[in-house]
């Protein structure tokens, strides 16, 4: 539980039309729409804090099933990648990709994310993911190889995860906290 948990959620599914919540929330969850509006839908349940609704998302992604699950995985960008992948992301990957350093890689840092990202895409058919807020493109590297060698059900799992704290950065950066 976090300290923000208790916050009132200031723009609540039973307050607003779908648009106008999907204007504020949507892009919580990247490229992924479909959790804001599954949570939306069940409008009538009382969601009034930052905790609640942040369950209500987990929720909607459970009961996604897997194929939503792996399409949400596969919706994430690589990590550092080349320009021309660059050029596709969302403006919250870019800051996020740059507030962690991957924008500034030296030649072989870049060579070993794209060797690193190959590698684990490889092993497991969708991309590393991994919260890079307060990380450096060091600690990245390190997460990077040692998440390698885990298993495709735990690496589900750990993507997922990974995610879940995106979405919770990403709704702090929203409500200014």
């Amino acid at each position: 539980m976090d300290s923000n948990d208790d916050l009132p959620l200031p723009h609540k599914p039973a307050d607003l039309a779908l648009p106008a919540f999907l204007k504020i929330y949507g892009a919580l969850y990247e490229k992924s729409p479909w959790i804001v509006e599954a949570v939306y839908a069940k409008k009538d349940q009382s969601i009034d804090t930052v905790g609640e609704f942040l369950a209500a998302l987990r929720k909607a992604v459970d009961e996604g099933g897997r194929d939503k699950q792996l399409a949400l995985i596969r919706a994430h960008p690589y990590l550092a990648p080349p320009p021309a992948e660059a050029a596709k992301m969302t403006t919250h990957s870019v800051s996020e990709q740059k507030g962690a350093g991957l924008n500034q890689c030296t030649p072989a840092e870049a060579s070993e994310f794209q060797n690193l990202n190959a590698l684990y895409q490889q092993k497991f058919t969708f991309p590393f993911i991994i919260a890079v807020k307060g990380l450096t493109k060091f600690d990245i590297l390190d997460a990077f190889r040692a998440r390698l060698n885990n298993a495709q059900d735990e690496e589900f799992a750990t993507a997922l995860e990974q995610i879940h704290k995106i979405a919770r950065l990403r709704l702090m950066a929203v409500l200014g906290k």
